[in-house]
């Protein structure tokens, strides 16, 4: 009788749920305070509108179609990419294909590291790691094409000075 329903159901959970479950509360927790204090229209700083945004995308996540239950592998694996900031560059709009994305990337590539979770083992930082980079390659067809013009920016404006050298040595040999 004393005992508290999330004490109890803390011990009956899997164990990636347990392994990802106190920084997401954590983090969730967070964004709420933030979120009241931020509805006074204050200036907020980088570390703060972050904040914001990763529960945004948090919220996003939790929520669930009706009647149609997701996978536990794949709910640790969605939970986690968000906890991680891997859907941090990913709009609202786009986070319902991307999280399918992950979900979908993660059953091909990690069905070794699903079937574990299922079966309730403990996973190891080498399946978070690999986790992490099939989550992260997953999501990459997501993030704005600003980020990856960026990029693409740098790497021209090296050949463009490169060129620049060659045709500045050629014009001054001539």
């Amino acid at each position: 009788m004393g005992k508290s329903v999330s004490r109890v159901g803390g011990k009956t959970q899997l164990p990636a749920y347990s392994d990802i479950g106190g920084d997401l509360r954590l983090s969730y927790s967070q964004f709420e305070e933030v979120e009241v204090f931020a509805r006074f229209g204050t200036q907020l700083d980088e570390d703060t509108q972050q904040t914001l945004e990763r529960g945004r995308r948090v919220r996003q996540v939790l929520k669930q179609p009706e009647a149609q239950p997701m996978p536990v592998s794949q709910q640790i694996a969605v939970l986690f990419a968000v906890n991680e900031g891997i859907f941090d560059d990913i709009s609202l709009e786009q986070m319902d294909a991307a999280q399918q994305e992950v979900c979908q990337t993660v059953m091909e590539q990690c069905s070794d590291i699903c079937d574990r979770i299922e079966a309730g083992e403990s996973l190891e930082d080498q399946d978070w790691d690999k986790l992490r980079q099939v989550c992260e390659k997953a999501v990459d067809s997501f993030k704005p094409e600003e980020e990856n013009q960026g990029e693409n920016q740098q790497e021209n404006q090296g050949e463009n000075r490169e060129e620049k050298r060659g045709g500045d040595t050629g014009s001054s040999e001539s």
